[in-house]
């Protein structure tokens, strides 16, 4: 090439062929050959869910929701249930797969109520957001949800899990979250979830110090 000559632009990244590896019910293995933005061939494993609708932007919801009531903090409602591949309880945003023609929406609605009982209002949406994107495709969707702990149905919420569902409603006060998670987690052999973490960093940073940076503890 000469001086004179432009260098070549560089490809864009670009999937070439996706291969099943493995498959259950729920999830399969699929090996991902792509080309890199250097033009080379390279190969990646990829975990996609089967479950995927076609009308859905995303395969599932996570949802955050703000337990209001009279004389009380605000509250956010959190699960805690037994994750078999963490091979221990996690404590996590209430969340679950949107069904062939639903809306986010709808599904966060449904999930909240099965779930942990409580009725609620969706007063905000996310933009599609991926989970894991070194390891899946997945995505989800994040619904924030007000619930008037007022409201009758809500003053004693009843659960309707599943058969094999066992999963715990645990309420923390919104302007101590951190500080709660992170009792929580020295008492017992508990995981939190990332997106429940980075919520509370961020609502810790609005509550205490919202002109510094966070500082985590050492």
């Amino acid at each position: 090439m000469s001086n004179c000559e432009e260098p070549e632009a560089p490809s864009a990244p670009h999937v070439v062929e996706e291969e099943i590896m493995a498959a259950g019910k729920w999830l399969k293995l699929e090996k991902t050959t792509y080309v890199d933005r250097a033009g080379s061939t390279r190969v990646w494993e990829t975990v996609k869910r089967t479950t995927r609708k076609t009308n859905t932007e995303a395969d599932g919801v996570g949802i955050i929701a703000l337990l209001k009531r009279t004389l009380h903090k605000d509250c956010v409602v959190m699960v805690k249930q037994f994750r078999p591949p963490m091979g221990c309880h996690t404590l996590e945003f209430p969340a679950g797969l949107i069904d062939e023609g639903e809306s986010a929406e709808t599904a966060a609605l449904r999930e909240l109520k099965e779930e942990t009982g409580f009725k609620g209002e969706v007063v905000g949406i996310t933009p599609v957001t991926c989970l894991d994107p070194g390891l899946s495709n997945c995505t989800s969707q994040l619904v924030m949800v007000n619930i008037n702990g007022d409201e009758g149905e809500n003053i004693n919420p009843m659960q309707q899990l599943a058969d094999g569902e066992f999963v715990e409603v645990i309420l923390l006060p919104l302007d101590e979250f951190q500080v709660k998670i992170d009792d929580l987690l020295k008492k017992e052999k508990t995981i939190v979830d990332a997106k429940v973490y980075i919520f509370a960093m961020g609502m810790a940073q609005a509550f205490f110090k919202p002109r510094e940076l966070p500082v985590l503890k050492q």
